[in-house]
């Protein structure tokens, strides 16, 4: 079955909460990922889905299409959004404009490491930000890892921000990473995640930036030899439902649901720990060239963004008030 066909497919399937609610308790819930198989995301996803097929008897369970089988991230946001996909796992860049509440988890040098942005995400700034998806027919379940954001690419070692310059980085289509790409010296290019590696392979771009874990399963490494690690973001990811599967669900399984989704953080979380680090000696092993850069460097470059858009919005100085808050918990 091709991509088109799949749309079809779920477009048809939009009256199926409907049919829960008239006494149809079977559902294969159809979720989204642009990752592959085996990424710390999709197995979470998939243990979600045994998890309640296991507590329901078979009633509900998931079934995945990995590696953007049905689009872009910001497609299945919309397809879910309006009841033809019932679960996405999205990075928040795409959700940006659309939620700001989620801007403050993409800003640049908001999180000191994954410590201090797991504490956050787990707290009081985590459960605004899911709540705030209820304005627009989405379900926040929860917020997985997507590790530390740092830069590579296919010219030189990098090691200030001056390095960058007259480099096409690739940054996911957000206004904030096109302006992260921006101060830092580069010449931002937003191109959806599925193009990146033939991008770097035809020349289109330069680099990019993104996880360890991204880098190895997507096999950019291949092409892209040099890491800078500048740790400018932490950007999670989050997990979304359709507010139409969820309200369809009976109220008993809309609270599992909701339970076995918050417990699936630990679960990707340990998969997650586990597989950076693998990712890492890997291409590390496989002769990518590593370069501690000038991080003060990078922050001071990155503060007048940062502070452009805490300046404007008082929703946002709260949420990073409350994020540096836990700094040094």
């Amino acid at each position: 079955m091709n991509r088109r066909e799949l749309l079809i497919g779920l477009g048809a399937a939009c009256a199926a909460p409907i049919g829960l609610a008239r006494g149809n308790p079977r559902r294969a819930m159809a979720a989204a990922d642009v990752h592959v198989d085996g990424y710390p995301t999709v197995e979470a996803v998939k243990w979600i889905g045994r998890r309640l097929e296991e507590q329901t008897d078979g009633r509900l369970r998931i079934r995945m299409y990995h590696s953007g089988q049905l689009g872009r991230e910001s497609d299945t946001v919309d397809l879910t959004r309006f009841g033809a996909l019932d679960l996405a796992r999205v990075n928040f860049a795409p959700l940006n404009n659309p939620f700001p509440a989620t801007q403050v988890f993409s800003l640049p040098y908001v999180f000191d490491s994954v410590a201090h942005m797991r504490r956050a995400v787990d707290g009081a700034v985590g459960r605004a930000v899911l709540e705030s998806f209820a304005t627009r027919g989405l379900v926040g379940l929860a917020i997985y890892d997507a590790g530390s954001r740092s830069l590579y690419n296919v010219v030189r070692p990098v090691y200030e921000p001056a390095d960058l310059r007259g480099m096409k980085i690739r940054v996911p289509p957000s206004d904030i990473f096109i302006g992260i790409g921006r101060v830092l010296g580069a010449n931002p290019t937003p191109l959806p995640f599925g193009e990146v590696y033939a991008a770097l392979q035809t020349g289109l771009i330069d680099g990019a930036e993104n996880n360890w874990r991204t880098l190895h399963s997507s096999r950019q490494f291949e092409v892209a030899r040099y890491w800078a690690q500048t740790d400018h973001s932490y950007s999670p990811e989050a997990l979304l439902m359709s507010r139409r599967t969820f309200d369809a669900l009976q109220p008993g399984d809309r609270e599992r649901v909701l339970a076995v989704a918050a417990e699936s953080v630990g679960y990707m979380r340990m998969l997650w720990d586990r597989m950076e680090a693998e990712s890492r000696r890997f291409v590390i092993g496989a002769g990518i060239e590593v370069t501690e850069v000038d991080r003060q460097a990078f922050e001071r470059a990155a503060r007048p963004l940062l502070e452009t858009y805490l300046a404007g919005n008082e929703l946002l100085r709260s949420l990073y008030a409350k994020i540096r808050a836990e700094s040094g918990s």
